[in-house]
């Protein structure tokens, strides 16, 4: 089927179009033309407000849809979870399963090889946020769960190839070499939850290290004297780094500070969202305990933090809104650099020919009005 989509502005990941449509051919994009030279066989679709992006990729998500991954390690979870941050204009994600047993780390394994195995979209891979913690910097994660990597654990994640394998992990807690071990068989690593100092995460880069999660929260932060994770982080030129625009996990100065220190294209956009995205729960259960969102932000019984309330286009609204960045950047933090993070920029990012077609369709207010993925609408 050839269809044509329109809309007031286009941004196909480069630069923003007016008067243009997107042409997609079953599950492609195949260009952006002008109206004009729309071909006659495409079926054109006239959207008269708003912005059509390429769909966002998330590589942090805990959940969404009511459904926390840790508490439904299946792929019924997966599809509920998908479909909640449709809304939010996430149409690629990795779900994201906290400090938890090696049972449910197995059975969540398990679900996203089978959701990607049947073919269904939105799941790019796994995301194996701890144990391997420092337990000064674990955060809402339960100091039950954390441990020590073993080489059976390696020997295990490094098997996992079938799909994206995404490991967050406190380098100090490693052996020399225990790192690289893990980049060597694909998996990509990125510290957080951390307390190491600057000598070892530059170890750690050394072995392979590609990024941080959740930049800023649960790590050292940088002093005067040292670095820290936060320090390192920011001047390293090479490594990627996943920021919280929520307004809570991280002041907005704070942002803009990450976005000027980070070469272009190495600070991405994750939400690292739990079950209330996408659903009318502002509660969920995590480790026996309830978490409830209070003031746009999640508290445990402790007090801490746990986890984001927020959605993907929300996040691009307020790094554009609060922080001030330029829209077509916070669209490539959402986006394009995440994609590029994953290397799978060869097919999402950009609206362009031989790209997945993942659409994101938004107004004026930041208000996500439709989602399409692989061509298909979702809302």
């Amino acid at each position: 089927m050839k269809k044509a989509i329109s809309a007031p502005q286009i941004f196909d990941g480069n630069e923003f179009f007016q008067s243009h449509a997107v042409l997609i051919e079953g599950e492609t994009v195949v260009g952006v033309s002008s109206l004009e030279m729309v071909p006659s066989d495409f079926t054109l679709e006239r959207l008269t407000k708003g912005v059509l992006a390429p769909g966002f990729v998330d590589w942090q998500v805990n959940g969404g849809g009511g459904v926390l991954f840790n508490n439904e390690t299946s792929v019924e979870g997966l599809r509920r979870i998908v479909k909640g941050h449709h809304t939010g204009g996430t149409t690629s994600l990795l779900p994201t399963i906290v400090s938890d047993t090696a049972e449910t780390r197995k059975q969540a394994v398990v679900a996203v090889g089978d959701y990607i195995s049947s073919g269904e979209k939105g799941v790019l891979g796994l995301h194996l946020e701890g144990p391997y913690f420092a337990s000064e910097r674990r955060g809402t994660h339960d100091e039950a769960y954390l441990s020590a990597i073993s080489e059976n654990d390696i020997l295990w994640l490094g098997s996992l190839t079938d799909f994206t394998l995404l490991v967050t992990l406190a380098p100090e807690i490693l052996k020399a070499g225990q790192i690289k071990a893990l980049c060597d068989h694909g998996v990509i690593v990125c510290a957080g939850h951390t307390d190491a100092r600057s000598d070892q995460i530059s170890q750690a880069l050394s072995e392979g290290l590609r990024g941080f999660t959740h930049l800023y929260n649960a790590m050292r932060p940088a002093t005067g004297r040292e670095p820290g994770v936060v320090g390192s982080a920011l001047v390293d030129q090479n490594s990627w780094c996943g920021i919280i625009v929520d307004g809570h996990h991280v002041d907005s100065q704070m942002v803009r500070l990450a976005h000027l220190a980070k070469p272009k294209g190495k600070l991405c956009l994750v939400t690292d969202s739990m079950a209330t995205v996408g659903s009318q729960s502002n509660s969920f259960e995590l480790y026996g305990n309830t978490i409830t969102e209070q003031n746009g932000c999640l508290i445990n019984s402790e007090g801490r933090l746990a986890g984001s309330a927020i959605s993907m286009i929300e996040a691009v609204r307020n790094s554009h809104i609060d922080v001030g960045i330029e829209l077509s950047e916070c669209l490539r933090m959402a986006s394009l650099y995440p994609a590029t993070f994953l290397d799978i920029d060869d097919a999402f990012g950009f609206l362009k020919n031989n790209y997945r077609a993942d659409i994101v369709h938004f107004d004026e207010h930041f208000k996500v009005l439709q989602t399409w993925v692989a061509g298909e609408a979702m809302l």
